[in-house]
């Protein structure tokens, strides 16, 4: 018997909210509808505020907890109503909430979103917090999304890389009667979008025009690379926390030189794809295939950067799986809310780190 679930996922691009239903029937998932919900410029810039130190915090993060549940509502909604399902017919809404602190070395990952609130405007239970039961278990509760990977598309015959690419980038690794293996290589699109926003006024680099047109700086890619977080071992997670505007201006002021805005796009989209390529072989001995799903499945010129540096393997998108790659997180969070209401374990401990397999999520019933 087939159940329908809701997934949100609202990930560190800061863009938006991305909503699917979902039915799940055996080790299938049908996705049956999604949107997407740009965030409004003010929740935008709210949001990006609390990544860092700043006064009042508390007070932000509520008010902007409670318009994040508000518009994600607002999205469950009209999403149901142009599939015409009742909330009554869903089983629950797997809302991961934003993230605005993620420090897994001191044991907590901090998401906003106002769950309670979110039940009350969409007349559906919500499970939420899945990041906490595992780094309670000494994991890092990060990547989760994994999880989802293996238990969707692990072949008995082939290896499969898997590659989501939103702020951050985080791989999946699937072997024939192996544990799966999965981290975030580093930065996907944060530094990109931050770049361009700066310099150019505008919210992301469109297939990556802009840094094609530049000239990536070698020496400064290799001291960007030179950062401990790409020589670090699995399992490990990263954020907004560590890389970000201070960070970037850190390694430029370092240089000792100023660069051409385009030649340091060009540079952050190398940092990108050399991150991900040195993790795809360090991990990938011989030859897979790459599925790249998230945002950065879009960025033409990111996907040609990736191909070429990781050929002979065939680069191409989890379509070609079956999958939409713009909304794979948000189907895997409604996996993870199905996991939770079967009361089955969704982390991995071989990417987490943690002790042990555990049921994640807090429910707050409709």
């Amino acid at each position: 018997m087939s159940r329908l679930y809701v997934g949100i996922m609202s990930g560190t691009s800061l863009d938006g909210i991305d909503i699917a239903l979902v039915s799940f029937e055996g080790r299938q998932a049908t996705l049956v509808g999604a949107i997407c919900l740009p965030f409004p410029e003010s929740l935008h810039n709210d949001l990006l505020s609390l990544c860092t130190a700043g006064p009042d915090e508390i007070q932000r993060a509520g008010r902007a907890g409670i318009a994040w549940a508000t518009l994600a509502a607002d999205g469950v909604n009209a999403l149901l109503a142009e599939h015409s399902v009742a909330a009554a017919q869903v089983s629950a809404i797997g809302s991961h909430g934003q993230t605005i602190r993620h420090h897994p070395e001191l044991g907590f990952s901090c998401q906003i979103g106002a769950p309670a609130l979110l039940a009350e405007l969409s007349g559906i239970s919500v499970i939420c917090d899945f990041r906490s039961r595992d780094l309670a278990a000494g994991g890092e509760g990060a990547p989760l999304v994994p999880a989802f990977h293996h238990w969707l598309l692990g072949s008995p015959m082939d290896t499969r890389v898997l590659v989501n690419i939103g702020g951050f980038a985080n791989l999946t690794v699937l072997k024939p009667d192996h544990p799966a293996l999965g981290f975030d290589s580093g930065p996907g699109n944060v530094l990109l979008d931050h770049w361009i926003t700066q310099y150019r006024g505008e919210a992301f680099d469109r297939d990556g025009q802009w840094a094609r047109s530049g000239t990536a700086e070698d020496a400064l890619l290799v001291r960007m690379l030179q950062d401990p977080y790409f020589q670090r071992k699995a399992p490990k997670s990263t954020g907004r926390e560590y890389f970000n505007a201070s960070w970037l201006d850190d390694v430029l002021e370092q240089a000792g030189k100023t660069f051409a805005p385009a030649d340091v796009q060009a540079t952050l989209l190398e940092l990108t794809a050399r991150s991900i390529a040195q993790d795809v072989r360090s991990n990938i001995p011989g030859s897979a295939d790459i599925y790249v799903c998230g945002g950065g499945a879009r960025n033409g010129w990111l996907m040609q950067r990736l191909a070429e540096l990781l050929a002979p393997a065939v680069v191409q998108t989890t379509q070609t799986l079956g999958v939409d790659p713009d909304w794979m997180e948000a189907i895997a969070f409604a996996w993870l809310a199905w996991r939770f209401d079967t009361r089955e374990p969704a982390n991995l401990p071989a990417v987490t780190g943690a002790r042990g397999q555990r049921i994640l999520g807090a429910l707050y019933p409709a």
